[in-house]
């Protein structure tokens, strides 16, 4: 099978294709023949050496969508549809999958949307859901809405008839695409401070989705409500972001942190409900995930280096076996 391995951190160009032999599965396993999986920003981090998680070489990749080919799971049979976190890494025509990171999807959700979604949308659903429990009276602030969970965000807050959504973006390029997704205000991260206070009365968003870090956390404070909830989920920045214990006690508000990453690996069980709930909304086709461009496995060095200059709206997708049947 091919199989995209790194030996060295540094640019897309340490992405290196090799042919390797189908890995063997164990009790509680699932083999999985890949149709497609996508690019996160997270893949960007490791590559990088950003985020230093796992020995060289490895491969890269979060999730995977595809038919089962050899299962040793009582939970799955070979040729069922199934979306995955492989171990492993999943930029690989074959990948393994403990049954606790597998689901099925039914034949009416595209192996692309399937493969968009599972890292994005998961994450998105438990934020909505669980961490900041959103109302329809709230007044909330999307950070990098036009991004995968961004997208997902709005058109959750959308659903939940939110009062208020107002979405930052790196580009007002990408304001119609936002406002498509369901945004009401869509602004630069320059401007959404005094956006957020304008559209508020001076009373700030109740709550704020923060995947960016660095100066956006701080400034993301700066229009948080009384009893308003920040959520913290990443550093798309690369820098760390500050506040202080004055920040919060006074005004009664909260700062959540969540990472979908930890949660796989130490409680797996608790993402099932959202999976299996997200997977039948967009079978529904209630929620989409815009894709922006595929490439084949072949070609991961250049999807890399489209997703670095960040002007795409929606996912990236790789193409893991040409030969694939994507109706199944």
């Amino acid at each position: 099978m091919k199989i995209i391995k790194q030996f060295e951190f540094g640019t897309a160009d340490v992405l290196q294709i090799k042919s390797q032999s189908i890995p063997n599965i164990n009790v509680g396993e699932v083999l999985i023949k890949g149709a497609y999986t996508s690019i996160n920003f997270a893949d960007i981090k490791k590559r990088t050496g950003t985020k230093k998680n796992g020995q060289l070489p490895f491969s890269l990749g979060l999730d995977i969508a595809g038919t089962v080919e050899e299962s040793k799971s009582d939970m799955f049979q070979k040729g069922d549809r199934v979306i995955a976190f492989p171990q492993g890494g999943s930029y690989a025509q074959f990948s393994i999958a403990h049954e606790n990171l597998t689901y099925k999807i039914p034949k009416d959700l595209s192996f692309e949307q399937a493969a968009a979604m599972p890292t994005v949308s998961f994450l998105a659903a438990i934020l909505v859901e669980f961490i900041a429990k959103i109302k329809a009276e709230d007044t909330v602030v999307i950070h990098s809405a036009a991004g995968g969970v961004g997208s997902i965000l709005v058109q959750l807050c959308k659903l939940k008839k939110c009062n208020k959504i107002i979405a930052s973006v790196g580009s007002l390029t990408k304001a119609d695409y936002v406002k498509k997704l369901g945004a009401h205000i869509v602004c630069t991260y320059e401007q959404f401070v005094e956006t957020t206070l304008q559209e508020t009365n001076n009373l700030g968003a109740t709550i704020v989705f923060d995947s960016v870090a660095g100066a956006i956390t701080a400034d993301s404070l700066k229009c948080l409500s009384h009893f308003g909830t920040l959520v913290q989920f990443g550093n798309s920045s690369g820098s760390k972001g500050h506040f202080s214990t004055v920040d919060v006690h006074s005004s009664c508000r909260s700062i959540n942190g969540f990472s979908l990453g930890t949660t796989r690996k130490m409680k797996p069980e608790f993402i099932r409900p959202f999976a299996e709930e997200m997977i039948q909304r967009f079978a529904r086709q209630e929620i989409k995930i815009n894709i922006d461009c595929i490439f084949d496995l072949e070609d991961v060095v250049d999807a890399h280096k489209y997703f670095e200059c960040r002007n795409h709206n929606g996912k990236i997708l790789l193409k893991l076996n040409q030969e694939i049947n994507l109706n199944n």
